[in-house]
């Protein structure tokens, strides 16, 4: 796994695209809605290949292994919480097949859905779970860790914590944030952020905020606080509902590409695209 200092290097030598979304492409792909995207991945691992290959081809330098929800704690619903490790493992090594010219990010992401509070017995908890993924991430062989879509510090401190305890290397983090630089629950989102790279964050910023005229002014506002790399990996735009119950991001390609140029000249370090976007987004921000 490289070292934060590793990754500062290959910034510096020009590394800043990432990959897009994930999984409302494996929805397109044929995955059912409802369905966990590591399991169905796992049966179905193609379909993933496919779309990574793309990402690859458009020009992502990281991609990102599909284990976005593979914790213990969540792999207990579907009675394998004792493969936890074998599944990130698995993951991680699929997504290193796609290209040899990529890095691999193991994927975390937040457990608040799995806690009512972070008092000590459940930060304890947190840890735990994610040691046990890191673990499975680490043994899969990916380059550095990407942590995003967290919502409270105590998820990303678990995070650190359970890294360094597993003497895991670069990990990067993104929260899901609120256009004025606060994080959902209200916090100012740059302290945070802060506070997070002098604990030892490769790189830190956002993802699954919606692209728009205030997106720029967004990485503005935290390259205030944040003196290493920043991540900016927003939506195409605001979802839209249809009465097929599912997410629809109208924003097209060149418009979200403008909003991307327009937040690197802001400060952005490394970017990509969250919810609605795919290899032609990519693609885009490349030129």
């Amino acid at each position: 796994m490289l070292t934060k200092q590793e990754l500062h290097k290959k910034i510096s030598e020009g590394l800043f695209l990432l990959d897009g979304a994930t999984g409302s492409n494996l929805m397109k792909a044929g995955m059912p809605r409802g369905v966990p995207t590591e399991l169905w991945v796992l049966d179905h691992p193609e379909a993933l290949l496919s779309l990574q290959r793309a990402y690859a081809e458009a020009g992502s330098q990281i991609l990102y292994a599909p284990t976005f929800q593979a914790q213990p704690v969540a792999l207990a619903s579907h009675g394998l919480e004792d493969k936890t490790e074998d599944i990130n493992a698995r993951l991680v090594r699929l997504t290193r097949s796609v290209s040899p010219d990529v890095l691999v990010a193991g994927n975390l992401t937040t457990l608040a859905a799995f806690t009512d509070s972070f008092d000590k017995g459940n930060f304890d908890l947190l840890v735990e779970n994610y040691r046990r993924q890191i673990r499975g991430l680490t043994d899969g062989g990916a380059d550095l860790l990407a942590a995003e879509t967290l919502m409270y510090p105590q998820e990303a401190e678990a995070i650190l914590t359970a890294a360094e305890l597993e003497g895991a290397g670069a990990v990067m983090y993104t929260f899901t944030m609120q256009p004025d630089a606060s994080l959902l629950s209200g916090m100012p989102a740059g302290p945070v952020l802060q506070e997070l790279e002098e604990m030892g964050a490769a790189a830190v910023g956002f993802n699954c905020v919606a692209a728009d005229c205030m997106t720029a002014g967004l990485v503005s506002k935290l390259r205030r606080y944040v003196r290493g790399p920043l991540i900016c990996k927003p939506n195409a735009g605001n979802p839209i509902i249809g009465e097929d119950k599912i997410p629809h991001y109208p924003m097209e390609k060149e418009e979200f590409a403008a909003i991307i140029a327009d937040c690197r000249q802001m400060g952005a370090t490394l970017v990509g695209g969250c919810c609605g976007t795919d290899p032609g987004f990519i693609a885009q921000l490349k030129i």
